[in-house]
């Protein structure tokens, strides 16, 4: 998969020189522009996950600079979920169930540098891409707020709650040790939309809008410096107008 779209491409990553600018590009998007790093220190942010996924990297052409990058782990099914880098934080015992093909969708991340909208478009052509060519029935990830203090981000939580809880068969359950179980301590909260949408990470406000949902809690990521939660998205909640419009992108 390669392909450009007005001032940029997109491709999958060939090699292993791909793979660790991606793996630098994360560090400093999730833990390098918070210390003021940058991405010529050579610091990585790199698993064991990332020899088993396709690393999609979407760069500017004419300085040929990463500007966005994402994984994607392709599952059989809900008997795999195990296998997911989202069960190391999750219960997912209740999505073995799920008997489509399933894209589990990581580290993704933008450049701090570069705000353009249309990169994050490109970035969901590309997903409409493989889920058409791997005949995928569910999109899954972990969702990430920047850093662990929930403060701040009291009406998002309380929106969640409110409006895109998983479904009861799906809802993930509580695993990792720490969390922030918002939907108990937020039932009272009634989110002010503005404030609400103000605190959501773009990436999450895009799953919502195609009918994704959450988890109802979020995981305290002291590595990452994140709080993230589990979301969902089933390829057939997609609008069609909307399904329509990545189509058109990815073309």
């Amino acid at each position: 998969m390669a392909w450009a779209r007005g001032r940029y491409e997109v491709s999958i990553a060939a090699d292993d020189s791909e793979i660790r600018e991606a793996q630098r590009l994360r560090w400093l998007c999730f833990i390098g522009a918070r210390q003021g790093g940058t991405a010529e220190g050579g610091q990585l942010d790199a698993d064991d996950y990332d020899d088993r996924c396709w690393h999609v990297l979407i760069r500017d052409r004419a300085f040929g600079q990463l500007v966005a990058c994402f994984r994607m782990l392709t599952l059989a099914g809900g008997a795999e979920i195990g296998d997911s880098y989202a069960a190391r934080h999750y219960n997912l015992s209740r999505l073995r169930g799920f008997s489509g093909r399933m894209v589990e969708i990581g580290r993704f991340c933008i450049h701090p540098e570069w705000s353009d909208p249309d990169i994050l478009r490109l970035a969901w052509a590309a997903l409409a891409r493989h889920v058409d060519d791997q005949d995928i029935e569910m999109l899954f990830g972990c969702s990430s707020f920047m850093g662990t203090d929930v403060r701040g981000y009291e009406d998002a939580f309380a929106m969640l709650r409110e409006r895109h809880l998983a479904p009861r068969h799906w809802l993930p359950r509580v695993k990792a040790p720490q969390v922030f179980r918002f939907a108990r301590a937020l039932r009272l909260k009634t989110p002010d939309p503005r404030a609400a949408m103000a605190g959501m990470p773009p990436l999450l406000r895009s799953y919502l809008a195609m009918g994704g949902w959450v988890s109802d809690h979020a995981v305290v990521d002291r590595q990452l410096d994140t709080l993230h939660v589990f979301t969902g998205l089933e390829i057939r909640a997609i609008p069609p107008a909307r399904a329509k419009l990545l189509r058109a992108a990815a073309a």
